[in-house]
């Protein structure tokens, strides 16, 4: 039986449950999902660096761990809490349990604890910071309040260039600038023929050129937008070019930003496999797979520069941006899913449209 173990949140509330996972105390941003599933891509979501990730889905591992289906090279989460955790999963492909593979990550975790109602303080008071630990009297609120985010994208980033090679025959070249990037986002580029040149995060505008790509992908990727100044910058250049361009989360926040526009904190962010998006070019609804805790504000989108292309349904944030006198358009949500529901898989097609492939 596993010890007990605490989380003490930035306003003093402590929840008491067992410990799972590695040993160690950890202090991040504590946020919340509704996934029903696909709790490994959320642990190997990079954009998830420098959170601790509530499952508000009561029962957690009960097909345990399976490599193929990780969405990064690592689990990105600094720990993890959940109702319950399975240790006997159940799954042709599984490969181990869940409790087994955090402690092989050096990730602390925490069953047992009311998840809904730490959930609804998270809703009622926004996402706040919180302290992983054995025991509550270590927590230093200072300490716990004073926590930031430092430079995620730089971490989760590539290091050096990589290709992926394209499935079938190549159409098309494009430069992936890599801000967090998640695997399923690169399978559906090289499975439309693309030759993905996956690039690091502080790449120049120059060697990009230099690539000469046929078109230029932004990927998606953790932490306050604004704190991206080079990486701005860079689009600023990029833009400059007119490559065809589509954005993801992060990406399309960047693209924005680029073009003068602002974003701002949500109160809780939007975290699920299950929010409805609308086009506003057609009016249609999808549902969508989202992860970010930032938003485009809308009434900072300069109208005679670009136009809104997705609203989110549920709250009228700013979901896609297409610009009007460049070939570039955004999303905030992911359209790779994984997990999650695939309604808008299509704009990857008309990506590969506006580079005429």
């Amino acid at each position: 039986m596993s010890g007990k173990r605490y989380l003490v949140l930035a306003n003093g509330k402590v929840f008491e449950g067992e410990a799972i996972g590695a040993e160690g105390e950890v202090i991040s941003e504590i946020v919340f999902t509704t996934s029903m599933t696909a709790y490994l891509e959320t642990l190997t979501d990079p954009s998830y660096k420098g959170q601790t990730v509530v499952q508000t889905f009561p029962l957690i591992g009960n097909y345990g761990i399976i490599t193929p289906d990780k969405e990064g090279q690592k689990p990105y989460v600094s720990g993890y809490i959940v109702r319950t955790a399975c240790d006997t999963p159940s799954n042709f492909r599984c490969e181990q349990t869940l409790d087994s593979y955090l402690k092989e990550n050096g990730i602390p975790g925490i069953r047992g604890i009311d998840t809904r109602a730490l959930t609804k303080i998270l809703r009622q008071y926004g996402t706040m910071n919180g302290m992983i630990c054995d025991d509550p009297s270590h927590a230093d609120p200072e300490l716990i309040k004073a926590y930031v985010i430092k430079d995620p994208v730089k971490e989760v980033s590539v290091k050096e260039k990589k290709v992926c090679e394209p499935e079938g025959q190549k159409r098309a070249t494009v430069v992936l600038i890599d801000y967090g990037v998640k695997f399923n986002i690169i399978r559906n580029l090289t499975k439309r023929g693309c030759e993905v040149h996956l690039c690091p995060s502080d790449i120049t505008a120059d060697e990009i050129e230099k690539i000469g790509p046929d078109g230029l992908f932004l990927s998606n990727g953790p932490g306050d937008p604004e704190d991206n100044k080079e990486a701005i910058e860079v689009l600023k250049e990029l833009r400059k070019k007119n490559y065809p361009t589509m954005g993801i989360c992060l990406g399309h926040q960047l693209l924005a930003l680029s073009h003068g526009f602002k974003t701002g904190k949500l109160h809780y962010g939007h975290r699920g496999a299950n929010h409805p998006v609308r086009n506003e070019e057609t009016g249609r609804i999808y549902i969508s797979s989202q992860n970010h805790g930032y938003e485009v504000l809308s009434d900072s989108i300069d109208e005679t520069v670009a136009r809104e292309l997705f609203v989110n349904v549920n709250d009228g944030t700013n979901e896609g941006i297409r610009y009007l006198n460049e070939n570039a358009f955004s999303v905030q949500f992911h359209p790779e899913a994984c997990g999650g529901p695939q309604d808008t898989e299509f704009l990857f097609d008309e990506f590969m449209k506006m580079m005429g492939r």
